[in-house]
């Protein structure tokens, strides 16, 4: 019989984080620990309002848990959000941790790789954005915060301050399809690789018909598998966010899904800590984007937190999941 706990824990940022919707200074997650006597598996999930989201609702989502809760027997009984994540993820590490068999290798997937992911640079103004840019300038993938009615100074200041970097953009639903029209040529002359969930997700019927000269990638427009056939006159790539998905089994279900379809892979992750990481290096094996960068972004991580050198992520370790 299976006992579960959760904790609202709190970690500070190192910088503001400012997207479209808004600025941030601290990461909650809600993380969960699943025991059945012997061993403890864990999981993370942040809460987003953005989808009606918050400690608070997760916390009640988790609680009476039915104590012969099975992986499988979740996806029916929750809805797929935050809190089924930080369940689903916590139960494929109980199972590891009894059987001594890694994640990966219960999945039947082949032993995860390092990675290269995008370092997130925050909306600011086009002077900051070209500073961070400038510090940041050795890494070889950055991905940009926009979605204002100015963004072209911030995609120039970027550019100058970067001039080596794949640059991604990431308007968070900021824009038109007036604005993505009009910036075009300019993302095309700044070598932008990809721009991420240019219009909201209620207007992004205005794509359908539009050609565009980089790849577009839902993000707030892709949530789970069942979603997907009706992007396909939308998007070229889709975000898999596990936070969005509800957990690594049906992540893993709409990558296999999405690429059936034809879609470009991007992984990408909230601000959490590295437990929220963990289960998404399983997916991000062999994307065409990978934005892990959530640790980076923070003060501290947790311990036994995923190791990074640059824009370099090793594979997690079995003291932190998996």
């Amino acid at each position: 019989m299976l006992k579960f706990a959760t904790h609202a824990e709190t970690f500070e940022l190192a910088n503001v984080f400012t997207i479209s919707r808004g600025a941030k200074t601290h990461a909650h997650v809600v993380r969960i620990e699943v025991s059945d006597g012997s061993v403890t598996g864990q999981g993370e999930c942040v809460p987003y309002a953005r989808y009606g989201e918050s400690v608070e609702s997760v916390q009640e989502l988790l609680a009476n848990l039915p104590s012969d809760l099975t992986r499988d027997a979740l996806q029916e009984v929750m809805p797929a959000g935050a809190a089924r994540n930080a369940i689903d993820c916590a139960l494929w590490d109980l199972e590891a941790k009894r059987t001594g068999t890694p994640v990966w290798k219960l999945a039947g997937l082949n032993e995860p790789q390092e990675l290269t992911t995008a370092y997130t640079l925050s909306l600011e103004s086009a002077d900051e954005m070209r500073e961070n840019a400038k510090k940041n300038a050795f890494l070889p993938l950055l991905k940009l915060k926009l979605g204002t009615p100015d963004d072209l100074p911030r995609l120039q200041a970027v550019r100058e301050g970067a001039p080596d970097s794949q640059i991604m953009v990431d308007a968070n639903e900021g824009w038109s399809i007036e604005d993505l029209t009009a910036l075009q040529p300019h993302l095309e002359k700044l070598g932008i690789a990809l721009v991420e969930q240019p219009l909201p997700e209620a207007d992004d019927n205005g794509l359908i018909g539009n050609t565009f000269t980089m790849p577009i990638c839902a993000d707030e427009s892709s949530h789970t598998s069942d979603g997907l056939e009706e992007l396909r006159t939308k998007y070229d790539i889709v975000n898999i966010k596990l936070d969005k998905t509800g957990g690594l089994t049906e992540a893993l279900k709409m990558k296999a899904k999405a690429e059936e379809l034809g879609f470009g892979i991007f992984v990408g992750c909230m601000v959490g800590t590295s437990l929220g990481m963990a289960p998404a290096t399983l997916v991000a094996q062999d994307a065409s984007f990978v934005d892990l960068d959530g640790p980076l972004l923070l003060g501290e991580d947790r311990a036994h937190g995923i190791r990074y050198e640059g824009s370099t992520m090793h594979p997690p370790i079995a003291e932190l999941w998996g």
